[in-house]
Protein backbone atom coordinates (compact mmCIF):
# COMPACT_ATOMS: atom_id res chain seq x y z
CA UNK A 1 0.00 0.00 0.00
CA UNK A 2 1.57 3.54 -1.20
CA UNK A 3 1.58 6.22 1.17
CA UNK A 4 -0.83 8.23 -1.36
CA UNK A 5 -3.31 5.20 -0.84
CA UNK A 6 -2.57 6.27 2.46
CA UNK A 7 -3.15 9.87 2.30
CA UNK A 8 -5.66 9.54 0.89
CA UNK A 9 -7.65 7.26 3.23
CA UNK A 10 -6.30 10.47 5.78
CA UNK A 11 -8.29 12.80 3.35
CA UNK A 12 -11.40 10.97 3.59
CA UNK A 13 -11.05 10.86 7.15
CA UNK A 14 -10.76 14.39 7.48
CA UNK A 15 -13.59 14.85 5.11
CA UNK A 16 -16.25 12.83 7.10
CA UNK A 17 -15.77 14.68 10.24
CA UNK A 18 -15.89 11.34 12.15
CA UNK A 19 -13.70 9.83 14.67
CA UNK A 20 -10.78 8.03 13.20
CA UNK A 21 -9.35 4.87 14.10
CA UNK A 22 -5.89 4.00 12.71
CA UNK A 23 -5.48 0.24 12.03
CA UNK A 24 -1.73 -1.33 11.78
CA UNK A 25 -1.11 -4.74 11.27
CA UNK A 26 1.96 -6.31 12.10
CA UNK A 27 4.64 -9.01 10.37
CA UNK A 28 3.98 -11.61 8.03
CA UNK A 29 0.26 -9.71 7.11
CA UNK A 30 -1.04 -6.87 5.00
CA UNK A 31 -3.29 -3.83 5.47
CA UNK A 32 -5.99 -5.77 3.46
CA UNK A 33 -5.82 -8.14 6.51
CA UNK A 34 -7.90 -5.09 8.43
CA UNK A 35 -10.70 -4.95 5.88
CA UNK A 36 -13.22 -6.86 7.78
CA UNK A 37 -12.98 -4.54 10.75
CA UNK A 38 -12.68 -1.16 8.75
CA UNK A 39 -16.06 -2.26 8.18
CA UNK A 40 -17.30 -2.52 11.24
CA UNK A 41 -15.85 0.76 12.62
CA UNK A 42 -17.51 2.36 9.48
CA UNK A 43 -20.95 0.90 10.40
CA UNK A 44 -20.41 2.00 14.23
CA UNK A 45 -19.80 6.02 12.97
CA UNK A 46 -16.12 6.09 12.89
CA UNK A 47 -13.32 6.75 10.31
CA UNK A 48 -10.93 3.93 9.49
CA UNK A 49 -7.78 4.46 8.03
CA UNK A 50 -5.98 1.29 7.43
CA UNK A 51 -2.53 2.22 6.57
CA UNK A 52 0.00 -0.35 5.24
CA UNK A 53 4.23 -0.41 6.66
CA UNK A 54 6.63 1.62 3.90
CA UNK A 55 6.13 0.21 0.92
CA UNK A 56 3.49 -2.47 1.60
CA UNK A 57 2.39 -4.21 -2.09
CA UNK A 58 -1.22 -3.65 -2.56
CA UNK A 59 -2.28 -7.46 -2.49
CA UNK A 60 -0.64 -10.70 -0.95
CA UNK A 61 0.13 -12.13 -4.78
CA UNK A 62 2.49 -8.70 -5.38
CA UNK A 63 3.94 -9.01 -1.92
CA UNK A 64 4.57 -13.40 -2.87
CA UNK A 65 5.69 -12.08 -6.17
CA UNK A 66 8.67 -9.49 -4.73
CA UNK A 67 9.08 -10.25 -0.94
CA UNK A 68 12.38 -7.63 -1.12
CA UNK A 69 9.93 -4.51 -0.58
CA UNK A 70 9.58 -6.05 2.70
CA UNK A 71 13.10 -5.99 4.09
CA UNK A 72 15.21 -3.37 5.68
CA UNK A 73 11.85 -1.81 7.53
CA UNK A 74 12.71 -1.16 10.82
CA UNK A 75 10.41 -0.59 14.34
CA UNK A 76 11.84 3.15 14.87
CA UNK A 77 10.78 3.66 10.93
CA UNK A 78 7.61 1.96 10.83
CA UNK A 79 6.79 4.17 14.45
CA UNK A 80 7.65 7.07 12.64
CA UNK A 81 6.14 6.25 9.48
CA UNK A 82 2.51 6.45 11.29
CA UNK A 83 3.12 9.04 13.82
CA UNK A 84 3.94 10.95 10.45
CA UNK A 85 0.43 10.03 9.00
CA UNK A 86 -1.09 10.25 12.52
CA UNK A 87 -0.03 13.95 12.45
CA UNK A 88 -2.15 14.60 9.28
CA UNK A 89 -5.57 13.93 10.56
CA UNK A 90 -7.69 17.17 11.81
CA UNK A 91 -8.80 14.64 14.93
CA UNK A 92 -6.35 12.56 17.34
CA UNK A 93 -7.61 9.07 16.26
CA UNK A 94 -7.77 5.51 18.31
CA UNK A 95 -5.19 3.69 17.33
CA UNK A 96 -5.22 -0.15 17.19
CA UNK A 97 -2.42 -2.68 16.54
CA UNK A 98 -1.95 -6.19 15.74
CA UNK A 99 1.33 -8.04 17.00
CA UNK A 100 4.05 -5.86 15.85
CA UNK A 101 1.54 -3.51 15.02
CA UNK A 102 0.41 -3.68 18.52
CA UNK A 103 4.00 -2.43 19.37
CA UNK A 104 3.71 0.58 17.18
CA UNK A 105 0.62 1.01 18.76
CA UNK A 106 1.94 1.92 21.92
CA UNK A 107 4.91 3.78 20.90
CA UNK A 108 2.29 6.19 18.90
CA UNK A 109 0.04 6.06 22.30
CA UNK A 110 3.27 6.74 24.32
CA UNK A 111 4.15 9.49 22.32
CA UNK A 112 0.83 10.96 23.11
CA UNK A 113 -0.91 10.83 19.46
CA UNK A 114 -4.19 8.43 20.55
CA UNK A 115 -7.03 8.99 22.74
CA UNK A 116 -7.57 5.68 23.04
CA UNK A 117 -5.07 2.49 22.02
CA UNK A 118 -5.99 -1.05 21.81
CA UNK A 119 -2.79 -3.46 21.57
CA UNK A 120 -3.89 -7.03 20.13
CA UNK A 121 -1.43 -9.51 21.26
CA UNK A 122 1.32 -6.61 21.16
CA UNK A 123 4.94 -7.56 20.50
CA UNK A 124 7.13 -6.92 23.46
CA UNK A 125 9.54 -3.64 24.42
CA UNK A 126 12.25 -3.20 26.40
CA UNK A 127 11.45 -4.29 30.07
CA UNK A 128 9.14 -7.12 28.89
CA UNK A 129 11.33 -10.01 30.45
CA UNK A 130 9.29 -13.31 29.41
CA UNK A 131 10.99 -15.49 27.09
CA UNK A 132 8.54 -18.01 26.54
CA UNK A 133 9.49 -20.78 24.13
CA UNK A 134 6.64 -20.93 22.29
CA UNK A 135 7.64 -17.37 21.25
CA UNK A 136 11.09 -18.40 20.93
CA UNK A 137 10.43 -21.08 18.26
CA UNK A 138 8.00 -18.54 15.99
CA UNK A 139 11.22 -16.26 16.14
CA UNK A 140 13.75 -19.04 15.63
CA UNK A 141 12.40 -18.66 11.59
CA UNK A 142 14.02 -15.58 11.61
CA UNK A 143 16.59 -15.37 14.12
CA UNK A 144 18.26 -18.36 13.39
CA UNK A 145 20.31 -16.97 10.70
CA UNK A 146 21.85 -13.64 10.83
CA UNK A 147 21.64 -12.78 7.76
CA UNK A 148 17.57 -12.49 8.18
CA UNK A 149 18.39 -9.14 9.60
CA UNK A 150 18.35 -7.04 5.92
CA UNK A 151 16.39 -9.30 4.44
CA UNK A 152 12.53 -10.34 3.80
CA UNK A 153 11.75 -13.35 5.42
CA UNK A 154 8.34 -15.93 4.27
CA UNK A 155 6.99 -18.43 7.06
CA UNK A 156 5.80 -22.04 5.22
CA UNK A 157 2.74 -23.38 6.03
CA UNK A 158 3.87 -25.25 8.82
CA UNK A 159 5.75 -22.25 10.28
CA UNK A 160 2.29 -20.02 10.24
CA UNK A 161 0.21 -22.88 11.40
CA UNK A 162 2.82 -22.93 14.46
CA UNK A 163 2.78 -19.16 15.00
CA UNK A 164 -0.63 -18.16 13.99
CA UNK A 165 -3.32 -20.27 13.23
CA UNK A 166 -2.33 -23.18 16.31
CA UNK A 167 -5.98 -22.59 17.27
CA UNK A 168 -8.30 -22.98 14.21
CA UNK A 169 -8.83 -26.01 12.24
CA UNK A 170 -6.43 -27.46 9.58
CA UNK A 171 -9.02 -26.72 6.77
CA UNK A 172 -9.04 -22.66 8.23
CA UNK A 173 -5.16 -22.65 8.61
CA UNK A 174 -4.69 -23.49 5.03
CA UNK A 175 -7.25 -21.39 3.77
CA UNK A 176 -5.21 -18.22 6.37
CA UNK A 177 -2.22 -18.51 5.03
CA UNK A 178 -3.54 -19.04 1.14
CA UNK A 179 -5.12 -15.39 1.97
CA UNK A 180 -3.20 -13.67 3.78
CA UNK A 181 0.17 -14.85 4.69
CA UNK A 182 2.98 -12.54 3.22
CA UNK A 183 6.92 -12.32 3.93
CA UNK A 184 8.45 -9.75 6.68
CA UNK A 185 11.16 -8.04 7.54
CA UNK A 186 13.44 -9.28 9.65
CA UNK A 187 14.78 -6.44 11.52
CA UNK A 188 12.19 -6.06 14.16
CA UNK A 189 12.48 -9.16 15.22
CA UNK A 190 16.13 -8.44 16.05
CA UNK A 191 15.52 -5.62 17.41
CA UNK A 192 13.03 -7.34 19.88
CA UNK A 193 15.21 -9.86 20.70
CA UNK A 194 17.95 -7.50 22.19
CA UNK A 195 15.69 -4.63 23.31
CA UNK A 196 16.76 -5.45 26.80
CA UNK A 197 20.41 -4.98 26.20
CA UNK A 198 20.28 -2.17 24.23
CA UNK A 199 19.46 1.27 26.16
CA UNK A 200 19.00 3.22 22.56
CA UNK A 201 16.56 0.34 21.13
CA UNK A 202 13.89 1.52 18.97
CA UNK A 203 11.91 -1.13 20.40
CA UNK A 204 10.99 0.70 23.43
CA UNK A 205 7.86 2.55 24.89
CA UNK A 206 7.14 5.84 27.02
CA UNK A 207 4.85 4.18 29.28
CA UNK A 208 4.72 7.51 31.48
CA UNK A 209 3.54 9.50 29.06
CA UNK A 210 0.24 11.06 31.29
CA UNK A 211 -1.15 12.14 27.49
CA UNK A 212 -0.95 8.41 26.92
CA UNK A 213 -4.40 7.82 26.64
CA UNK A 214 -6.39 4.45 27.54
CA UNK A 215 -5.05 1.64 26.42
CA UNK A 216 -6.46 -1.90 26.34
CA UNK A 217 -4.39 -4.96 25.63
CA UNK A 218 -5.93 -8.14 23.67
CA UNK A 219 -4.49 -11.20 24.73
CA UNK A 220 -5.29 -14.70 22.80
CA UNK A 221 -5.33 -17.58 25.28
CA UNK A 222 -3.68 -19.96 22.94
CA UNK A 223 -1.05 -17.24 21.27
CA UNK A 224 2.23 -19.01 20.09
CA UNK A 225 3.68 -15.90 19.22
CA UNK A 226 2.97 -13.45 22.07
CA UNK A 227 1.89 -15.38 24.84
CA UNK A 228 0.05 -14.12 27.76
CA UNK A 229 3.31 -13.95 30.10
CA UNK A 230 4.29 -11.22 27.37
CA UNK A 231 1.30 -9.41 27.05
CA UNK A 232 0.79 -9.41 31.09
CA UNK A 233 4.49 -8.27 30.94
CA UNK A 234 3.53 -5.72 28.89
CA UNK A 235 0.40 -4.82 30.63
CA UNK A 236 2.46 -4.58 34.22
CA UNK A 237 4.67 -2.00 32.13
CA UNK A 238 1.75 0.24 31.48
CA UNK A 239 -0.45 -0.26 34.08
CA UNK A 240 1.46 2.82 36.48
CA UNK A 241 0.66 5.03 33.54
CA UNK A 242 -2.15 7.77 34.81
CA UNK A 243 -4.55 6.68 32.22
CA UNK A 244 -6.96 4.03 32.31
CA UNK A 245 -4.97 0.50 31.44
CA UNK A 246 -6.74 -3.14 30.95
CA UNK A 247 -5.90 -6.06 29.77
CA UNK A 248 -8.19 -9.01 28.43
CA UNK A 249 -7.79 -12.51 27.48
CA UNK A 250 -9.92 -13.81 24.61
CA UNK A 251 -10.17 -17.66 25.38
CA UNK A 252 -9.27 -20.37 22.99
CA UNK A 253 -7.99 -17.56 20.52
CA UNK A 254 -4.21 -17.69 18.46
CA UNK A 255 -2.27 -15.23 16.99
CA UNK A 256 -4.64 -15.37 14.15
CA UNK A 257 -7.33 -13.87 16.38
CA UNK A 258 -7.58 -10.96 14.14
CA UNK A 259 -8.35 -12.56 10.72
CA UNK A 260 -9.58 -15.88 11.57
CA UNK A 261 -13.12 -17.00 11.97
CA UNK A 262 -13.12 -15.55 15.13
CA UNK A 263 -12.48 -11.88 13.99
CA UNK A 264 -15.88 -10.08 15.25
CA UNK A 265 -15.35 -11.08 18.65
CA UNK A 266 -12.45 -9.71 18.89
CA UNK A 267 -13.10 -6.52 16.74
CA UNK A 268 -16.24 -6.18 19.10
CA UNK A 269 -14.38 -5.94 22.18
CA UNK A 270 -12.17 -3.45 20.70
CA UNK A 271 -14.83 -1.58 19.40
CA UNK A 272 -16.01 -1.20 22.68
CA UNK A 273 -12.94 -0.22 24.59
CA UNK A 274 -12.97 2.47 21.99
CA UNK A 275 -16.11 4.03 22.39
CA UNK A 276 -15.89 4.82 25.82
CA UNK A 277 -13.48 7.06 24.90
CA UNK A 278 -13.59 7.92 21.57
Amino acid sequence: MTLQTDLAQVEVANASGLPPVVFIHGLWLLPSSWQRWADVFTAAGYAPVVAGWPDDPETVEEANAHPEVFARKSVGQVADHFCELISKLDRKPAVVGHSFGGLITQITAGRGLSTASVAIDPAPFRGVLPLPISALRVASVVLGNPANYHRAVPLTYDQFRYGFANAVTEEEARELYETFAVPASGEPLFQAAVANFNPWTEAKVDTGNPDRGPLLIISGEKDHTVPWSIANASYKQQKNNPGITEIVEIPGRGHSLTIDSGWRDVADTTLTFIKRFH
